[in-house]
């Protein structure tokens, strides 16, 4: 399976942990938060958690849910976990909820965090991250301060005008 509908696969996967008897909480980014916030409707290719690591109980049941469902074995990943590095001090008190199943608890970002997390992606990746940035509808404010952390979060010597060029392409809607 190329790509799945978040909504529907998180849905899936909260009534086989059910069935399982195993309750799990974590924190979605990516495509999948914003797909269960109804700000996009494209699929994705994975569910992104900032929780980490996964407890391996978790990562077998939803290697054998991916199996069952034909889903890419890595569909439920931490991969960006070092980005709880990088986002604001008290990020994790500003958590939202955006999913409650019967054995299922999912939390996001806060709306900035989640446009910091959006742009650094895209400016990083340049990939659906641009559109999913604009389906957020964020002010001109928002994507200034997140560039204004971006801005931050690498090393290349080239990555802060990168970064402002990317914004200001966003702003007139040129991505």
């Amino acid at each position: 399976m190329s790509g799945f509908h978040p909504a529907e696969i998180i849905k899936s996967f909260d009534t086989y942990l059910k069935v399982q008897g195993i309750d799990y909480e974590a924190i979605v980014i990516g495509g999948a938060a914003l797909a269960l916030l109804g700000v996009i409707t494209r699929t994705t290719r994975d569910v992104d958690l900032l929780s980490s690591p996964i407890p391996p109980l978790i990562l077998r049941h939803a290697k054998d849910f991916a199996r069952s469902n034909g889903l890419a074995e890595n569909w439920l990943n931490d991969a960006p976990q070092t980005l709880k590095n990088e986002l604001p001090k008290g990020w994790e008190t500003k958590i939202q909820k955006i999913y409650q199943g019967s054995a299922l608890v999912l939390w996001t970002l806060a709306r900035q965090h989640l446009i910091i997390s959006k742009l650094y992606a895209a400016c990083d990746r340049d990939a659906d991250d641009a559109q999913d940035l604009l389906a957020m509808k964020p002010t001109s404010k928002e994507l200034d301060d997140a560039r204004d952390w971006v801005i931050n979060l690498d090393g290349n010597l080239e990555w802060p005008e990168h970064v402002r060029s990317f914004v200001e392409r966003l702003k007139g809607g040129l991505v």
